[in-house]
């Protein structure tokens, strides 16, 4: 099965629910309780507030660049739109063109997929050529270091680690070290999840920013926040907070297979501005890919409405 096809097949719920209202609003001449109920779906699908209400201005103007198209279209181009100005250019290329070591600092919440998604970076980049070392920042769960060591024997790529409990920013400190001494092109830094919302983790973050910032002028160059895409609203309440305490750079959006609120990606893009380098729908290496506006709408909306 091709990465589209995942991604269609991930989707499928959200494209289902966003279908079936679109349909009711063909020839139906505007109907505000048809209006109504795709408003809902789309909310439900958590575009987002303020892409709902561009939607429902276009489609109740009889002026304007959408005059012609149907609901179906006006939703694809305001989609595309937004999401275009989330689009980046491929991590290997930023990465080749940047300073090396390259040092990504990964962060977020428990469970969101961090680990993995480092696992798989580190696997696309070593396939790439570019040497790639792991440091296992997070040292509060033993899981999460032998996982980071399991995918480093698996992928050929070196570990920094230290016991579970170990001061992570010590950890991140011969992380650096390490990468310089060894000259290394990749040095992706796991670490443990932060509840955005306790000062105390979150300081503990900007601890091992700061380590980095020491050891490397200009590092980390990229700080990676990962979401997990089933959790809507939720993830833009949380990627608004890690931004303003630590910078962040670009979004990973994990597990939007399944969702029907797949549609947070626009919310994203549309509330915050951040690039989104990622997005995956498995737990398969190949799962994990660059975020692609056109083919996003294309898996996220059916391809044309048909007629009751």
């Amino acid at each position: 099965m091709s990465w589209i096809q995942r991604l269609q097949d991930g989707l499928s719920k959200t494209r289902q629910s966003v279908q079936s209202s679109l349909r009711r609003l063909i020839g139906s001449e505007l109907d505000p309780t048809v209006i109504e109920d795709v408003e809902e779906s789309l909310l439900q699908a958590d575009v987002g507030v303020r892409t709902v209400q561009r939607f429902l201005e276009e489609i109740n103007s009889q002026t304007g660049p959408f005059q012609s198209a149907t609901p179906l279209e006006v939703l694809k181009r305001l989609l595309l739109d937004i999401l275009r100005k989330g689009e980046t250019e491929p991590l290997e290329e930023i990465i080749r063109r940047g300073p090396q070591p390259f040092v990504f600092l990964t962060i977020g919440i428990n469970g969101v997929g961090k680990t993995t998604t480092i696992a798989k970076l580190g696997h696309r980049f070593s396939q790439l050529g570019l040497k790639t070392l792991f440091v296992a920042g997070d040292t509060f769960r033993a899981a999460a270091i032998e996982q980071l060591d399991i995918w480093g024997t698996r992928t050929g790529v070196d570990v920094i680690k230290h016991k579970q409990g170990s001061d992570p920013a010590a950890v991140v400190f011969d992380g650096i070290v390490a990468a310089k001494a060894r000259n290394v092109d990749v040095v992706l830094i796991d670490t443990a999840g932060r509840l955005h919302t306790k000062v105390n983790l979150m300081d503990e973050l900007k601890k091992m920013k700061r380590i980095i910032e020491r050891e490397m002028p200009g590092a980390p160059h990229e700080t990676l926040l990962v979401l997990d895409g089933t959790l809507g609203q939720n993830a833009i309440a949380q990627a608004r907070q890690f931004h303003e305490s630590l910078g962040v750079t670009g979004l990973a959006l994990t597990k939007l297979d399944g969702t029907a609120r797949g549609g947070v990606v626009v919310a994203i893009v549309e509330e915050l501005n951040l690039p989104i380098r990622l997005i995956g729908v498995g737990e398969k290496e190949e799962d994990l890919q660059d975020f692609n506006a056109a083919a996003f709408v294309d898996a996220l909306l059916p391809q044309e409405t048909p007629p009751d």
